[in-house]
């Protein structure tokens, strides 16, 4: 994706696109680490992104969605 790098004060600014943020899990005030390597800019997030139980059960599909495991019976007072 291209964008436009805008004057911000007496620094520049890039936009992040709204479907990149989401995908990283950025929101506003999110920590970031920034950094030159090579001649290119790379942005990562410091935070790890909050999972929604939701989103992670809407990705199960029948190709990735793995046999039931048996741990074998009872040890304790494990109740199944």
């Amino acid at each position: 994706m291209r964008t436009k790098v805008q004057q911000w004060g007496n620094s520049l600014a890039l936009r992040i696109p709204k479907s990149f943020a989401a995908e990283l899990g950025l929101k506003p005030e999110a920590r970031v680490d920034l950094r030159l390597e090579d001649g290119k800019l790379w942005l990562e997030p410091v935070d790890k992104p909050l999972y929604q139980l939701e989103d992670l059960v809407e990705a199960i599909t029948e190709e990735n969605l793995h046999a039931e495991q048996d741990f074998g019976p009872a040890v304790g007072r494990e109740v199944w």
